[in-house]
């Protein structure tokens, strides 16, 4: 009876390390480790869905817009239709429609200085798009490369935590080693959760942001050719 004592206490051991069981028995400065690592996987995951969602949807309505905007025969017409905007494909041809009519409001018209502001007016709006869309992807880079360095944080500290006890107890078992490691793994295990989806979401929102930039370029480029020959044929 005395032999079988000690593996029910194992197992019994074995079965209470869960991870509700491993945050709770953990120390105070693991548990706040723990839980801002929690949080900032759940801050990841939130602006990887709402951010994917807008993304999508900015590079759709893009396309249809180009397609409407090179079909259309009255580019005034148009730009009274879709000035109000948020696409960033419709702010650059705003820039231009804008920096267009002012330059060429004028009885003389400096046609070198016309070019320069337009092709400026259009860059300039692009890349206020592109800011202004890709703001949030500093928080995803800021988690990807923070997170496991808090994890190991944690992790050291829970082997810091495992070795106490075993200076106190005077006793080097695993029952006694067991729980300061376990917790020390979790803590890494939890940065990891919260670094791995945030590096790759990141990635993946800095190539589409470049498609689209590239996008809007191909498309500012295209309406700049097109202001271009509208100015040599004004006399």
């Amino acid at each position: 009876m005395s032999i079988a004592l000690p593996s029910v206490s194992l197992a019994t051991g074995a079965a209470t390390i869960s991870p509700v069981a491993l945050f709770l028995q953990a120390d105070i400065v693991v548990k706040i480790v723990m839980l801002g690592l929690l949080l900032a996987s759940i801050w990841t995951w939130a602006i990887i869905i709402s951010f994917g969602v807008k993304l999508s949807r900015t590079r759709k309505g893009c396309d249809q817009f180009e397609k409407d905007f090179w079909r259309t025969e009255d580019i005034d017409r148009f730009f009274e239709g879709k000035s109000k905007s948020d696409l960033p494909a419709a702010k650059v041809m705003a820039a231009g429609v804008t920096e267009w009519r002012r330059s060429t409001a004028a009885r003389a018209i400096d046609r070198d200085g016309t070019r320069d502001r337009l092709a400026t007016a259009m860059s300039s709006a692009s890349a206020s798009e592109i800011d202004q869309l890709s703001d949030r992807l500093n928080i995803l880079a800021t988690v990807g490369s923070v997170a496991p360095f808090v994890g190991l944080f944690g992790t050291v500290w829970g082997i810091m935590r495992a070795f106490t006890s075993i200076a106190a107890e005077q006793n080097s078992s695993l029952a006694v080693v067991a729980p300061g490691i376990a917790e020390a793994l979790f803590a890494t295990a939890i940065g990891l959760f919260a670094a791995i989806p945030a590096v790759i979401a990141y990635n993946r929102f800095s190539h589409g942001i470049n498609r689209l930039e590239a996008k809007l370029a191909r498309f500012a480029d295209g309406f700049y050719a097109m202001l271009s020959r509208e100015l040599e044929a004004q006399k």
